[in-house]
This record gives C-alpha cells, sequence and structure tokens, in this order.
C-alpha cells in the first residue's frame, strides 16, 4: 500500500510596522502591506494582496504546465479586477485577462486557459466563494 503524498506547507510571518504599514516576510522575501486606515499608496491593502496572489498563482500555473504541454510563450500578463461588496466584506466579483505573447494556436490558447483554471492552488480556493471568470487572449 503507498502512502500519501507529503502535503506542501506554508509560512508568513505579518507584524505591524507603525500605523501606516505592516511588513510580510517569507523565505528571503518581504511585502509591504497597507494596513493604514486611510489607505498607504506604497503597499499592497489586503484586497490588492488577494488579486497579486491570484495572478501569480496564473502565470506560475502557466510555467508549470508549459514544459510538458511544450507550450511556447514569450510573456505573459495578467490583469486582475476587483468588486467589493460592504455587507458582509468579501470580494463580491474577480475579472481576469491573460495576455500571452505566443505564436501557439487558439485551440492550444485554450488548452492553456483550462490548466489554469484547473491546477491552481489560489485560483480553486477563490473560485468557489467568488463570481471569478476571465479570459486567455493572445498578445
Amino acid at each position: 500500500m503507498s502512502q500519501p503524498a507529503a502535503k506542501m506547507t506554508f509560512h508568513v510571518a505579518s507584524r505591524r510596522v507603525d500605523a501606516r504599514g505592516s511588513l510580510s516576510t517569507c523565505k528571503n522575501a518581504e511585502i509591504a502591506l497597507d494596513t493604514d486606515l486611510a489607505g498607504n499608496p506604497d503597499a499592497f491593502n489586503p484586497a490588492e494582496l488577494l488579486l497579486a496572489a491570484l495572478s501569480a498563482c496564473m502565470i506560475k500555473g502557466m510555467e508549470r504546465v508549459a514544459p510538458i504541454l511544450k507550450f511556447r510563450m514569450r510573456g505573459v500578463e495578467v490583469i486582475v479586477d476587483g468588486v467589493r461588496q460592504d455587507v458582509p466584506p468579501r470580494m463580491e466579483s474577480i475579472r481576469y485577462e491573460i495576455i500571452v505573447d505566443t505564436d501557439e494556436s487558439d485551440q492550444r490558447l485554450d488548452l492553456l486557459h483550462e490548466n489554469v483554471k484547473k491546477y491552481g492552488t489560489v485560483f480553486n480556493t477563490v473560485a468557489p466563494g467568488t463570481d471569478l471568470s476571465g479570459v486567455l487572449r493572445r498578445r
């Protein structure tokens, strides 16, 4: 009988710096957080971090499946827009556009998009509780 695969784990530590912001660290990286009630244009607020995590998930997913699919691309850009509802506070909807610089066929672009939606950890975490939709198109 085979053993179940080990689960991936993640660790992030965040601390308040002052009334204007906080700092999250992970591995050797850090991200400035906008935790100021008045807003801080020099940092990501929590909703923007969620959208950034979603876009990073999409790009990482493409990097993961491109060699498997032998999909050739020169670059990727992901644009994500979210709408927040007030009561209860939550992301009501998220729309995305993935722009791929490639000469691959439309059918192969559709296959790439399906893989992004099917195998993305953050994508699959956000999708059930949010109206999440978007397109993948060629540059």
